[in-house]
């Protein structure tokens, strides 16, 4: 079985935002992960000294086959230190797994399977 890591920032603490909708939406898409016959997890991050520690736990937890860098941590022009440090890690702690960029949480199935 196929798996994939998929990283996003924590719909939590995102000013403003409805981490509720977001969760629910992540949720989603793991089922849709199952779905397809994909074991995936989620790592959440947030912008402070945690999320190298969260990031690097969730990366070698076990061998990713791809891992899913979300929207929010691209898109977010304040977070790209967040985003460069993702991609470094990545490629520090699973050399092994490919790299996807999904456009929302809503595709982040069809972002791994580009590389699957």
């Amino acid at each position: 079985m196929s798996s994939v890591l998929v990283v996003g920032y924590d719909p939590q603490a995102i000013p403003g935002g409805d981490g509720e909708a977001l969760g629910a939406a992540l949720d989603a898409e793991l089922v849709r992960f199952g779905e397809q016959g994909i074991d995936a997890a989620v790592a959440l991050v947030v912008f402070d000294e945690s999320a190298a520690s969260v990031l690097v736990a969730s990366l070698t937890e076990r061998p990713w086959d791809v891992v899913v860098v979300g929207g929010g941590i691209r898109k977010t022009e304040q977070l790209l230190p967040l985003f460069e440090q993702t991609v470094n890690l990545i490629r520090r702690h699973a050399p092994q797994a490919a790299i996807a960029f999904n456009t929302g949480i809503g595709d982040s199935v069809e972002a791994a399977q580009r590389w699957l």
